[in-house]
């Protein structure tokens, strides 16, 4: 089964190998039709330094730690 990767911009790197990822992505209202923006912030597990504002690629992983199931793949 593929690995999810998803598309994202760190918001926090303050934690010892680990960023928070926020991912945004369209949705649409059932009834009314119009679409809006929803965010969800993960938590990522990166060896490498990573600033707050980069764009990273995130790819589903096995547990980490309790919520870490992220691991970073690449900086766009």
């Amino acid at each position: 089964m593929p690995k999810r990767r998803l598309t994202g911009t760190i918001v926090s790197n303050k934690m010892e190998k680990t960023v928070v990822v926020k991912v945004e992505r369209t949705k649409e209202h059932p009834k009314y039709r119009k679409k809006f923006r929803v965010d969800k912030r993960y938590k990522a597990h990166a060896n490498e330094k990573y600033q707050t504002g980069d764009r990273v690629v995130i790819e589903e992983c096995s547990p980490i730690s309790k919520d870490k199931k992220f691991i970073v793949v690449e900086k766009i």
